[in-house]
């Protein structure tokens, strides 16, 4: 098992991923010096630290959480657990439209409302623990976008035209699947995390040119952030969206 790197050296690599000192970020952060000082000598992020640090790096608030290794509060987490079955097929949906009907798609996901939660946050199967590792932290990112294992096959599949098993994903996140630098390329080009924050923060590298991998499609990260707070009514009228864009104009 890999040895688990302090949150202050994640956060050291994220600050100079955007040319920030300690004290630029504290600043920004409107959080004092001593705070960020305990982090990189080896203490544990509070919820509230995290929640100021995330806008001061432009990452998503509950990534941060992710990122620390602490539990997602409720107000940040998915709306809707049983919703993200339905996000590969608005996936596969959206990469199959032009540009500007994407972005009407997009448009339409951000404007639906916030609705109340109806179910609880599900606690992670034991199978989902994963160990320390790269591979965790790219899963459990890739759970804070609603997706459990089929859905990020699937998912994956249809935004950058490889397939692994959902089991393969799983052992990903368990460390008995090594995270090659193509399968990197892949979770960029999915999660909506800057490249050179994902190698930050799981120490691996991007290749040049990944092989075989189909060109990023604009908009479609952001498109599968955005529904993770979605119910699986609403996902259901942006589905249906989405198919009526692809039926063609009755002449």
């Amino acid at each position: 098992m890999a040895e688990r790197e302090g949150f202050g050296v994640l956060l050291e690599r994220l600050a100079e991923c955007r040319q920030l000192d300690l004290g630029a970020l504290a600043r920004s952060a409107d959080v004092g010096e001593s705070e960020l000082n305990s982090l990189l000598r080896g203490g544990g992020p509070s919820p509230a630290l995290l929640r100021q640090l995330a806008p001061a790096l432009g990452l998503h608030t509950s990534d941060l959480f992710v990122i620390a290794d602490v539990d997602v509060p409720v107000d940040l987490a998915p709306a809707d657990p049983t919703a993200g079955s339905l996000v590969p097929q608005l996936v596969r949906n959206a990469v199959a439209l032009s540009p500007q009907q994407r972005k009407v798609l997009g448009e339409f996901v951000t404007s639906l409302p916030q609705e109340a939660r109806e179910l609880p946050v599900p606690t992670p199967p034991a199978f989902k623990h994963y160990p320390h590792g790269p591979g965790s932290v790219l899963m459990r990112l890739a759970h804070n976008r609603n997706l459990r294992w089929t859905a990020i096959a699937k998912t994956f599949l249809a935004a950058t035209s490889r397939y692994w098993a959902a089991a393969t994903y799983g052992g990903v996140g368990r460390g008995t699947t090594p995270v090659t630098a193509e399968l990197l390329a892949d979770f960029c080009a999915v999660l909506d995390v800057p490249s050179e924050d994902l190698e930050a923060v799981t120490g691996l590298a991007l290749p040049e040119a990944p092989s075989h991998a189909k060109p990023t499609v604009a908009g479609v990260a952001e498109l599968i952030w955005d529904m993770r707070r979605l119910t699986y009514s609403q996902l259901q009228e942006a589905r249906n969206l989405s198919v009526s864009m692809q039926r063609p104009c009755a002449t």
